[in-house]
């Protein structure tokens, strides 16, 4: 079981079973709308951090940004092999590059 799978667990745990004081079941209790939020605030943190070229801020940022989106996960119901599965199939394809619109090339 690697490590994404473990923390996802520990937040399907709290998600079932509440603990006073947890992060996760704060974000729980707020819902939906706070868990978006803050999935788009540590997005915008990661892409600062990257566009600044400093590893580590980088490296914490995507960090804060996959807990997020496995708290999303587990608050709208996705498995962690949902998400799992999806990839694995993806990544047995083989010239799965996709045509650029004209603005795409432009950007």
């Amino acid at each position: 079981m690697d490590t994404l799978e473990k923390l996802y667990k520990v937040i399907d745990e709290r998600k079932e079973n509440p603990q006073e004081g947890s992060y996760t079941c704060y974000l729980f209790e707020q819902g939906l709308d706070k868990i978006l939020k803050k999935i788009g605030e540590e997005c915008s943190e990661t892409i600062i951090a990257a566009k600044n070229g400093k590893k580590d801020d980088t490296v914490g940022e995507i960090c804060d940004l996959m807990y997020h989106l496995l708290v999303m996960m587990s608050a709208q119901g996705i498995t962690y092999s949902d998400v799992s599965e999806v990839l694995e199939n993806r990544s047995l394809k083989i010239g799965n590059l996709k045509t650029m619109k004209k603005t795409d090339k432009l950007t």
